[in-house]
Formats: structure tokens, sequence, C-alpha cells
């Protein structure tokens, strides 16, 4: 397998993975604090209504919803989760499978929370960083911890992949 071919599989593999993981610790804090999780559903409201031209929303549940927004929203997390483990492969390489380290995932997952801070939230009518919300630094909070634990699970997505025998295993 050429080495591109490796790095967009390892990228697929640890993104969808750590991503999973991220949906798993949702149902975790519903369930234990009964704290929601996002609706995907309007991320996909969200992306459909920016390809048409429009950005922000006030909030993004007041528009009207469109066909398919659920699969578009689900399918996009996915998509930027693979493409956060993309970011880490390209900024630490393929060399860091063979031997993963907790700190490179853990940079990338608090960073990514910069995605729903400056560009989510605020078109979805939430602000930046949440200030259009009712208790914004509880909800900066709940964010910093979801993606801490997207970084965890880039973490364990990448040691799963590091211990699986096979092509997309680094020499």
């Amino acid at each position: 397998m050429s080495e591109a071919m490796t790095y967009l599989a390892s990228a697929a593999l640890i993104g969808a993975g750590a991503t999973a993981v991220m949906d798993i610790w949702a149902i975790v804090r519903k369930q234990l604090f009964g704290i929601p999780s996002l609706d995907y559903a309007l991320v996909g409201r969200w992306l459909v209504y920016l390809t048409r031209g429009r950005f922000r929303h006030a909030p993004i549940g007041a528009s009207a919803p469109v066909k398919g927004e659920r699969a578009i929203g689900w399918t996009a997390h996915y998509a930027i989760g693979i493409a956060f483990a993309a970011v880490l492969l390209a900024i630490w390489g393929l060399e860091w499978i063979h031997h993963p380290t907790l700190g490179p995932p853990m940079i990338v997952g608090i960073a990514s929370v910069a995605a729903p801070f400056l560009v989510m939230q605020p078109g979805m009518g939430a602000g930046i960083a949440a200030s259009r919300t009712p208790r914004p630094n509880i909800a900066r909070f709940h964010s910093l911890v979801t993606h801490g634990v997207f970084g965890f699970g880039l973490y364990a997505a990448g040691w799963a992949l590091h211990l699986l025998p096979g092509p997309l295993t680094p020499t």
C-alpha cells in the first residue's frame, strides 16, 4: 500500500474511532448527568443552508428543516473527525501510529474546539464560544471536555490501529 493510501486509510480509521469515542461519551454524559448531546440534524441543516449562502441563523432551530439534514449532519460529524485525524497525522506523521503518545492527539483534540467556538456556534446562532447561550461558561466547559475526550479517542484509536497487524501498521 502506498504511503498516501496508508495515510488516508489511517486518518479514516483513527478519525472515525475517535468520533465514536466522543459519541459514546455523549451517551454516558446524558445517562449520568442528564446533559443532552448536540442534535446533528441541526448541523446538517446549517450545512445545507451554508451551501445556499446563509451562514448565520438566530438560532438554527428556528430555521426550516431541510430534507436529509440528520444524515448530512452525522456524515459531516464523522468527516470532521476524520479531517482532524488527518491533521494529527500530517503534523506528527505516520510514525506516530508506530509509537502512539498522548500529547499530540490531546493537542489536536483540544485545538479542535476552535471549530465550534469560532465557526459552528456563531453560525448556528449561539455566538462566538457560546456567548449567546443561557450559560456560556458551562457550554464552553462541556465543549472543552468533549473535545478533550475526542483527543483521547484519537489516542485510543491510534493505539488500536498500532496493535492491528496488516498493511496500515507502519514499519
